[in-house]
């Protein structure tokens, strides 16, 4: 039981995503996703960033997404590698140039980098 889904399961593109409510920093949130078989949530379209912005309005607090800054500063990722086909940057984001090598997503659905050290809302995807 490493998981409890309250109210708290949606879907988006054939993928269920997923939150128990608590925060955590982006290590632990990788781990407590891979521990309830799934992965962090990574949106790769509108339908599923807006499936992850659900949890964010509800909870009233910032996720972090299964994307990571690159060895190249600013050039952010998907955790496998592969190169982002879609992005909701906020405006004059991300500005971190290497500083900040997390992604939260805003109470407004758009990206911020941000260092990986802060809780933010875990949420899963399956």
């Amino acid at each position: 039981a490493v998981f409890y889904l309250e109210k708290t399961i949606t879907s988006s593109g054939g993928k269920i995503f997923a939150t128990n409510g608590k925060k955590a920093d982006f290590r632990t949130t990788l781990k407590k996703c891979e521990e309830a078989g799934g992965s962090i949530a990574t949106p790769r379209n509108q339908g599923e960033n807006d499936a992850i912005l659900y949890f964010v309005k509800n909870f009233n607090t910032y996720a972090y997404l299964g994307i990571k800054e690159s060895l190249i500063p600013s050039k952010f990722q998907f955790l496998d590698g592969t190169q982002l086909r879609y992005t909701n940057w906020h405006l004059n984001e991300p500005s971190g140039k290497g500083e900040e090598e997390c992604v939260e997503m805003y109470a407004d659905g758009t990206w911020n980098d941000k260092r990986c050290n802060h809780n933010r809302l875990i949420v899963c995807q399956f």
